[in-house]
């Protein structure tokens, strides 16, 4: 369809004014012409009626036209090539190459992965709409670019979708470095510093018996330097400083590339090699290196713009992704710390445990377990969930456990425990809620004793594979003020197993706790019901077969679990006594303690348990105003307890040379295999421990 010029009433559009200013200089050049110049065919889609001239008013002439004396203005204007290498020839020449066409010296005239044009980029007609689809088409190149590049989360996955987005649609090669080690958030930079080589990836050309050229991956990308040492004042150093992409011909790039990459790396010629620098928020922290083989057209200026786009984008992940992943340490240091790096293994009592986070992405939370020995050789178990999934949370968890250990490192009762953490709670601020079980293990007397604070009832499984939820009173939550807990005592036979848990693992978006609960029992009585009614089921196995009743929606909170398989200590391998406090008890206590080795056939300890027996009851009755106790028990170990009503913990010392006592701790200290000594409501206990020896 011929276009004529359109009038309008008022002010023309700016390409209508210089269409008007172009009109004299068209006006001269047809002058000149011919009179009847030879027919042109029609342009594709036109309709031009015969002996028809071209209108003036187009503003230019038409397609193949021969045309007349340039313009000043247009004849130092250089050709403007294509994007991703279409080779073009300068106005006026009317030359056409179809996509794909071979040039004069046999190279592809486009790259794959490269946008081109079937027309002469300076032809007048198509000179702006190739121009405009030629930046629509990076536009959309970038956005995909950069959308894959923010898919990423670690630094590996950033990268690789440079690469991937970049190869072959961009380069035919690409080298990223990245700084070894990546600064994080403020720290200060140090000078020189290294960059070393991240990830490479590399397409090249290959002919497939006569067919046309397709793009494989390179199994064996070309050698690069591994390691470089950017010092102040090199060529890289500047390249660097400069933030920009630079084209790899210059003189700075060339020495640049040649530090970066080594001398052994072989660099194309021309144009055809990009560096462009990483820089995050605060300063560089690598460099991407886009290289095309010399069959593919040479980067165009427009192609730095891109360049710089990618490197972009890609660095902000980079220092993003850094700082999550300090951010994820920091987490993972935290949870590790407030948690048991292992558990106890007092007499009497077997434990295992078992902790998940909420989700990959959410590594911290509130639950908490402990297993804490406690005098008479009893251990209190603990199992304890703060609300919320933050560090914050993690935090109020780390409190209150501590403050759990010193509260049971007094003997207090359960329930005691429970109301001084719900005091604490109170005064570390508003809104910190906590749910709490906390259990007491006697294995000389076969008993539990437990506390609640709103968690869920602990379920325990006999030897014969019955699974029982225990009754003990819900409580109400740490940290809700103002609420007496109570405790139950229960029997522990020996052979059951204890389940301790929070809410993670019996309730989710799919289940309510109380359904969860009873799914919970069926698993565990199953479990039991393998390994026969005389066995009960290994404490590890146990705890992994729990977990796998998790379905992939039962995963909204972590998830903290504490099993205890109660072996107790039999009668038979019990000593216990009760000593007035005078002077005469030391020697009753050391002719107590020799019976019962003699009925246990430990008389090879007899000196030994005598001595220390002794030092230990004499310390005791000096302060004691109520009867002393003394324990023995036969397990693994001889161990001797004696206990009195004095708070006072006896002290090591070194005694000198005139003075009459202060050697007796001194003795158990050397003699003794472990020794301790334990504060109670009531007063204190002095345990030591022998080594029974194997006969």
């Amino acid at each position: 369809m011929t276009e004529h010029p359109t009038s309008h009433e008022g002010r023309q559009p700016p390409t209508a004014r210089s269409q008007e200013r172009a009109r004299p200089r068209q006006e001269a050049a047809a002058a000149a012409l011919p009179a009847e110049p030879p027919a042109q065919p029609a342009r594709s889609g036109e309709t031009a009626a015969p002996g028809v001239p071209a209108q003036p008013g187009d503003g230019a002439p038409r397609a193949g036209a021969v045309a007349g004396p340039p313009h000043p203005a247009d004849a130092g204007a250089p050709p403007v090539p294509a994007p991703g290498g279409t080779d073009a020839r300068p106005a006026g020449t009317g030359e056409t190459r179809p996509l794909g066409t071979p040039a004069a010296d046999g190279a592809p005239a486009v790259s794959p992965g490269s946008v081109a044009m079937s027309v002469s980029p300076r032809s007048p007609e198509f000179g702006g709409e190739a121009a405009g689809r030629r930046e629509g088409d990076r536009l959309r190149f970038v956005g995909a670019a950069t959308r894959r590049i923010a898919r990423g989360l670690d630094l590996d996955e950033i990268v690789l979708g440079l690469c991937r987005a970049t190869v072959p649609t961009f380069s035919d090669e690409i080298l990223v470095y990245l700084r070894d080690p990546l600064p994080v958030g403020d720290e200060r930079p140090v000078a020189p510093f290294v960059l070393r080589l991240r990830r490479t990836d590399r397409l090249r050309l290959t002919d497939l018996e006569g067919e046309e050229l397709v793009l494989v991956p390179d199994p064996d990308p070309t050698p690069a330097a591994e390691l470089c040492e950017v010092s102040n004042g090199s060529a890289l150093a500047e390249v660097l400083r400069g933030v920009r992409p630079v084209f790899g011909d210059s003189d700075a790039a060339r020495a640049a590339l040649a530090e970066l990459l080594g001398s052994d790396h072989p660099l194309p010629a021309g144009p055809r090699a990009v560096l462009a620098p990483l820089r995050g928020r605060r300063r560089v922290i690598g460099a991407a290196v886009f290289l095309r083989r010399p069959e593919r057209a040479v980067f165009e200026p427009n192609d730095l713009l891109v360049a710089a786009q990618l490197a972009t984008h890609t660095a902000l992940g980079i220092d993003k992704a850094v700082l999550y992943g300090r951010e994820a340490y920091i987490a993972d240091e935290l949870q590790r710390t407030m948690l048991p790096d292992s558990l106890p293994q007092p007499t009497g009592v077997r434990l295992a445990s078992r902790y998940l986070p909420a989700a990959e992405t959410a590594r911290v939370g509130g639950d908490w377990y402990d297993a804490i020995p406690l005098p008479g050789s009893r251990v209190a178990l603990v199992v304890g969930d703060v609300m919320g999934h933050s560090m914050t949370s993690a935090a109020i968890m780390g409190q209150l456990r501590t403050t759990a250990q010193t509260l049971a490192g007094l003997d207090l009762p359960p329930q005691e425990v429970l109301h001084h953490l719900d005091e604490q709670a109170q005064r570390l601020g508003e809104n910190r809620m906590a749910t709490c079980m906390y259990a007491v293990y006697d294995p000389v007397s076969h008993r539990i004793t437990v506390a609640n604070a709103g968690h869920p009832p602990p379920i325990l499984l006999h030897l014969g594979g019955r699974a029982e939820v225990l009754r003990v009173p819900p409580g109400a939550p740490i940290g809700v003020g103002g609420v007496d807990f109570e405790a139950v005592e229960l029997d522990a036979p020996a052979g059951a197993t204890l389940l301790l848990y929070t809410d993670g693992l019996v309730e989710s978006r799919l289940r309510d706790v109380w359904t969860g609960i009873e799914q919970l029992r069926e698993r565990l009585a199953a479990t039991a019901q393998l390994t026969g009614p005389d066995h009960s089921p290994p404490l590890e196995a146990l705890c992994d077969d729990v977990l796998d009743m998790l379905g992939p929606g039962d995963r909204d909170d972590d998830i903290a679990l504490l099993a205890a398989r109660f072996d107790g200590i039999a009668p038979s391998d019990v000593a216990y006594w009760f000593l007035e406090p005078e002077d005469a008890a030391p020697g009753r206590a050391r002719r107590l303690a020799r019976r019962a080795l003699a009925r246990w056939d430990l008389e090879d300890l007899t000196d030994s348990v005598e001595l220390l027996i002794s030092e230990v009851v004499t310390n005791a009755v000096r302060y004691a105003e109520r009867p002393v106790t003394l324990r023995l028990l036969r397990t693994d170990v001889l161990r001797c307890e004696v206990g009195d009503d004095s708070p006072q913990l006896p002290r090591q010392r070194r005694a000198r040379e005139t003075d009459e006592g202060g050697r007796g701790l001194f003795l158990v200290n050397r003699l003794a295999r472990r020794w301790g000594a334990t504060r109670l409501s009531g007063g204190k206990v002095v345990w030591f421990e022998l080594a029974i020896p194997q006969g």
